[in-house]
């Protein structure tokens, strides 16, 4: 193929045998430079790991690579283990960063790590786990950073010089493939400039009329427009504005016929024909209509996947992971909204999210320009905020760096008191103030005063719940004591089934807990007592945030799958989305995976625990499954 001038520049530098870090805009081929260094690293006879944020992502890469490179390719992504051995592995973050704190040994044979969307680092809820694997990388292996625009690519870049005194050579593209040309509906009229939208669209903001989706969409149609992406920030309403273009076909006769057996034909091999998603789904496929959300069925996301690098899906209705990563370009793209939610509150689309989203327009070698239309209502955003959106630099990426109980008790079994030696490593070190250096090191002493309160640490060594809870991120206190009170031994297969559900699941707003069965409230009630503990001292030391408490909404359903309901019948048991009822269930998997291949679980235990993964890791739960179809 013939590379660009940026992947020649990053390719010539990896001859050299630098590190790089890639930084260009959204559908610019970053990934070809990866694709490059795994053919050199297999020409070579090297091994190369590929991470990537979301488990969609690595199971699509997985995919990718698969029919490139055949039987090299392996993925680890906690409820997945497919050739764990490869010579191409490619897993989340987290996995990696739990490999290097817990098993460095096991990666002395990678040259390479291919950090994708390393952006992530910024990462309100995540970001820690990239700053934590940058900053004990092997000394041994190089890395490539694949990323939207960073506008402090310089000083992301000397920090990781600064920590492995080695050089990380910048590669930058500004420039589109295609370029991006936008549009707004507003007052229900489509207009081509910022200066039409001020005039027209602010001007008359008393007399404002609604945008009808019929509209746009028949503008599109009329102009050329399709196919196109609609990105929503709320899974509901990607269904019901999918379902409000009921009355269009989008069609022809023949690529009807087509779309339809090719829908039948995937939903036959996914196991998907009874379920009655994919049946109401159907009328949507047959006129040319999609919608894609986490809440769906993940094999059913897949067949709309599919089908949409056929061309035949039209118009597409998603949520804004859809951006990520996934190559799925179309003519154009529709934002619903200019905000969403992040995490804690609504806010207005950062810049580097919008331009995430908006690089979707615009098919290389197809479309001269992509096209990006945003549905404006006057009354809940203002014309400077869309100006700002468009024109103003990326947000520069900012540390998230809060080490966890479990890498915490990691780096002390390795450093002791020594620990604080590495938040100088970090990069919220080298962004940040005297000040916030001292809050950053208070809060990791307050994190260490509480494991020794608590009885993890005792005369500067890991006591065995700490080394049993030293492999479970994000729920290593409250396992932790329910291991050293003995009452995993106790529980029985189903209530360890309620429990590992009930640890991973966080309620929407507004979802409120349902009856449960007796056995399900004891543990509730104990769960309940060992938690409000953890939280008093974590307020007495000023941590934050407090550790998740468990929530038992999926208890019955739990229950009920291990005794071998359909999945169909389980879902009455819940409000929750099939989709994130099936992520759950991988989640707990991931919990007791590590349960059970702990050495301080007892062999009851790890019977226990092995028997419980077999009854929920079945038909459409099982990721690995919808993996090797």
């Amino acid at each position: 193929m013939e590379y660009d001038r940026f992947q020649k520049e990053a390719i010539q530098y990896i001859n050299e045998g630098f590190s790089v870090i890639v930084s260009a805009p959204t559908g610019a081929g970053k990934t070809a430079i990866a694709e490059y260094i795994i053919k050199e690293a297999l020409d070579k006879n090297q091994r190369v790991i590929y991470t990537a944020p979301l488990k969609a992502l690595s199971n699509q890469k997985f995919r990718d690579f698969n029919q490139q490179f055949k039987d090299k390719v392996g993925i680890l992504t906690g409820d997945v283990s497919i050739n764990p051995l490869a010579t191409v592995l490619i897993m989340t973050t987290e996995i990696f960063r739990n490999k290097i704190i817990n098993n460095p040994d096991e990666l002395k044979n990678y040259s390479w790590v291919i950090f994708d969307e390393v952006h992530f680092i910024d990462n309100e809820e995540r970001g820690t786990v990239w700053e934590e694997a940058l900053i004990f990388l092997p000394k041994h292996m190089k890395v490539l950073c694949l990323s939207a625009t960073i506008p402090n690519i310089e000083e992301f870049t000397s920090w990781i010089e600064s920590i492995h005194k080695k050089p990380l050579k910048i590669v930058v593209e500004n420039k589109r493939p295609v370029p991006l040309k936008f549009f707004f509906q507003c007052q229900n009229q489509i207009l081509e400039s910022l200066k039409d939208l001020k005039t027209t669209g602010y001007s008359y903001v008393k007399e404002y009329k609604p945008n009808r989706l019929s509209s746009l969409i028949n503008y599109l149609r009329n102009n050329y427009g399709l196919p196109c992406i609609y990105f929503v920030f709320s899974r509901k309403k990607t269904e019901d504005l999918a379902f409000e273009l009921y009355r269009f076909d989008f069609l022809n006769q023949k690529e009807k016929k087509e779309i339809i057996s090719l829908y039948q034909q995937l939903c036959q091999r996914l196991d998907l024909i009874a379920e009655e998603s994919s049946q109401r789904l159907y009328h949507l496929i047959a006129k040319g209509i999609a919608y894609h959300h986490a809440g769906m069925l993940p094999t059913l996301k897949e067949v709309v996947e599919q089908l949409f690098t056929t061309r035949l899906i039209k118009i597409i209705f998603t949520t804004e992971t859809f951006a990520l990563g996934i190559n799925m370009p179309a003519r154009s793209v529709i934002f619903d909204d200019l905000k969403k939610f992040y995490g804690r509150y609504t806010r207005i689309l950062k810049v580097r999210d919008f331009y995430q989203m908006a690089g979707r327009a615009g098919r290389r070698g197809i479309d001269k320009q992509g096209e990006v239309f945003l549905r404006i209502n006057p009354h809940r955003i203002g014309f400077d905020d869309v100006r700002r959106i468009i024109y103003e630099k990326p947000e520069d990426i900012k540390s998230q760096f809060n080490l966890c109980y479990a890498t915490i008790l990691n780096l002390y079994e390795r450093y002791q008191e020594g620990i604080f030696k590495v938040y100088p490593l970090s990069l919220h070190y080298f962004q940040s103030k005297k000040q916030k250096h001292q809050e950053a090191i208070r809060l990791l002493q307050a994190k260490l005063n509480l494991l020794k309160e608590l009885g993890y640490i005792k005369d500067n060594h890991l006591t065995p719940k700490a080394k049993f809870s030293s492999a479970l991120y994000g729920y290593e206190l409250i396992l932790g004591e329910l291991y050293e009170k003995n009452l995993l031994e106790q529980l029985d297969e189903g209530e360890l089934a309620i429990l590992s559900t009930a640890i991973v699941f966080e309620p929407r707003k507004n979802q409120h807990l349902r009856r449960i069965s007796k056995r399900a409230e004891k543990i509730n009630e104990i769960c309940q007592l060992i938690i409000k503990q953890i939280k008093q001292k974590e307020m007495k030391y000023r941590i934050y945030p407090l550790s998740k408490e468990p929530y038992f909404h999926l208890a019955a359903s739990a229950e009920a799958w291990i005794k071998g309901f359909s999945f169909h019948k389980i879902l009455e048991f819940t409000d929750t989305d099939e989709g994130e009822l099936i992520r759950y269930f991988r989640m707990a998997i991931q919990i007791l995976r590590e349960i059970k291949d702990s050495y301080f679980s007892s062999p009851l235990l790890k019977e226990k625990t092995a028997h419980l993964i077999s009854l929920i890791n079945r038909d459409i739960v099982d990721a690995e499954k919808q993996l090797r179809l």
